[in-house]
């Protein structure tokens, strides 16, 4: 029998709790669940108001791994949803608002994938985005070494970026801005990638082509266009182990030396939040968001 539990006023059964997700420790579906319910304080900032896309792994990450965008069958009517424009017409797509919509959404088994801005004006780019993407035999070592440089040129800019892991094998750099569309963001971001590569050309690399990518850091600009999505900050990943894209210091990817240094599993980031609170949680002040230069 499912059991039926009550969160915030909202009955929701959550399924096979039992059921081992991460073969390669032994973490269950409970305690997803549970990673998320103790997490919910930050991880809700970073999800609100934003299109959710899923990636589904019902399984564990060694089952079927599947992505939807719309909104998902037996979707409670009590779950925020919204008409949403996309490039092959509008869909309607999940906005997670509160814990209860958190749990029911977890209770999928899900990555969490948001855009670069917020239901109330997807004309406009709220934050900038560049994912750090290692070519073995680079790793996250020398992902922290572009994200600096990144860092800096964005600080020219008046842009202040703030870093977290990707949860896989890389870094993902974000800032917040105001004033531009998606369009002009991506723009901006190709072009502090190209320069990136010209002035690191064994380290950084602008273009997808894989051909190219051993041995370096892809500084991946696209995830700024208005139809793509970025894991959210604290969401768990489809990988062997639970891992979480979880926020860093800028001290600690300064002393990055080996990639277990920046890699974070679902205990270590309730570890981290209790310690520290949210690392990025400028990024949801209005205050904190700057403009791109003309």
């Amino acid at each position: 029998m499912t059991p039926i539990t009550e969160v915030e006023g909202r009955r929701l059964a959550l399924s096979n709790l039992e059921k081992v997700l991460y073969p390669a420790t032994g973490f269950t579906k409970g305690e997803v669940l549970h990673y998320y319910a103790t997490v919910a304080g930050a991880l809700l900032a970073h999800l609100r108001d934003r299109p959710l896309s899923f990636l589904r792994y019902p399984d564990g990450p060694g089952g079927q791994v599947f992505f939807a965008k719309n909104v998902p069958p037996g979707t409670p009517d009590w779950v925020t949803t919204a008409e949403v424009p996309r490039v092959e017409g509008p869909a309607r797509m999940v906005l997670v608002q509160d814990l209860p919509s958190l749990m029911w959404a977890a209770n999928l088994v899900t990555e969490f994938h948001t855009p670069q801005w917020v239901i109330q004006d997807p004309e406009e780019a709220d934050r900038l985005v560049f994912d750090l993407d290692p070519g073995a035999p680079a790793t996250v070592v020398e992902c922290c070494e572009v994200a600096l440089w990144l860092r800096e040129r964005l600080a020219a800019d008046g842009i202040e970026a703030y870093a977290k892991t990707s949860g896989s094998k890389g870094l993902h750099l974000l800032a917040a801005v105001r004033g531009s569309s998606s369009e002009r963001v991506t723009e901006y971001a190709k072009r502090l990638a190209v320069e990136a590569e010209r002035t690191m050309p064994r380290l950084a690399l602008h273009r997808m082509t894989r051909s190219l990518r051993p041995g370096k850091v892809f500084v991946d600009w696209s995830q700024n266009a208005a139809r793509k999505t970025t894991a959210t900050p604290y969401t768990l990943r489809a990988r062997p182990e639970p891992t979480v894209s979880a926020p860093v210091t800028w001290e600690e990817v300064e002393a990055c030396a080996a990639p277990e240094e920046l890699a974070f599993g679902a205990e270590d980031v309730v570890g981290r939040i209790r310690e520290h609170g949210d690392l990025i949680a400028a990024l949801c002040e209005p205050d904190s968001a700057g403009r791109l230069p003309d």
